[in-house]
């Protein structure tokens, strides 16, 4: 088997059994290209089930030299195990290679968080005599009151919302379902984007349910959405580095501070660990200890 009949089964594979979303495909795509051409660019090229250990880990010496973060390595990783995996299912190779490597360790980076205050400058910055902005602040106002993923958000339909009982139904990664609840304001603001810009679009066929669309009547893609957001955190002055994760973080966040069960967060996050969803209570206590060396007399040294 050579580099390009495993690349192309792999994804096959990765497609229809494993029903990921085609952005995983894309990720896992790009992590078997990068080690085809580091195995091609031996002489005589290593082929894929001859490749060894040493080969994976001077791969990863390699990547990790160019500067790459190392979440961006531990992603790398995760494709180069899930590949040979599969090689491994298909009984294309009979030892896998990859079994004793292990991921760069990359403690949790706790991400910027926008305050309330902060959100309400945001939407603030919203010219609403502009149609697209009523678009854009029901945008706004169903990322923070949902946590969407900003894949979930580009791929929303109107059908999944169910406006009298206050959920969504978001297609989340891995094609797994689940409930949201969602604000009053959220859906106040789809039915103003509804009634007052969505309705005189001259809509595409075949994207009549997607609920935010362009002025071409196509749907959103996600780096309009990255603008939206990068544009308004600028309007609004926040020195910060924003982009539509910081609101999905914000909703955990502001969550968790409240008081909010964790498994309740996770379950509405859609993370298929409780450990991913522990960063947040980590955020808290970090904020805690802050506004305690900020104002605890006990804690200043004089």
């Amino acid at each position: 088997m050579n580099w390009q009949i495993a690349h192309r089964s792999f994804i096959t594979y990765l497609r229809l059994e494993k029903s990921l979303s085609p952005n995983s495909i894309e990720a896992y795509s790009s992590d078997i290209e990068k080690l085809q051409r580091f195995a091609l660019s031996y002489s005589p090229p290593i082929m894929p089930q001859s490749i060894a250990p040493n080969d994976i880990r001077q791969f990863l010496k390699d990547i990790n030299e160019v500067g790459l973060a190392a979440t961006s390595q531990a992603r790398i990783v995760s494709g180069v195990k899930s590949f040979f995996g599969y090689l491994m299912l298909e009984k294309e190779i009979k030892i896998d290679p990859s079994e004793l490597i292990e991921s760069p360790r990359s403690g949790r980076k706790l991400p910027d968080v926008l305050s309330i205050e902060e959100i309400e400058l945001m939407l603030a910055a919203l010219d609403l005599s502009k149609e697209e902005n009523t678009r854009n602040r029901a945008i706004i106002e169903v990322m923070y009151s949902c946590g969407l993923r900003v894949s979930e958000v580009v791929d929303l339909r109107i059908s999944n919302i169910r406006f009298h009982d206050g959920f969504l139904r978001v297609i989340g990664k891995g094609n797994k379902e689940r409930l949201v609840p969602i604000g009053a304001m959220a859906v106040k603001w789809i039915h103003h984007y509804l009634q007052k810009t969505r309705n005189h679009l001259k809509i595409k066929q075949g994207q009549e349910d997607f609920l935010f669309l362009n002025r071409r009547g196509s749907k959103l893609t996600r780096a309009m959405i990255f603008t939206i957001i990068k544009d308004l955190a600028m309007k609004a002055r926040i020195n910060k580095n924003i982009s539509p994760h910081s609101l999905r973080h914000s909703f955990a966040t502001h969550l968790v501070e409240a008081g909010a069960d964790l498994r309740a967060v996770q379950d509405m996050l859609g993370h298929a660990s409780i450990t991913t969803t522990e960063i947040y209570t980590h955020l808290d206590r970090l904020r805690l200890r802050e506004e305690i060396l900020s104002f605890h007399p006990r804690y200043k040294v004089s």
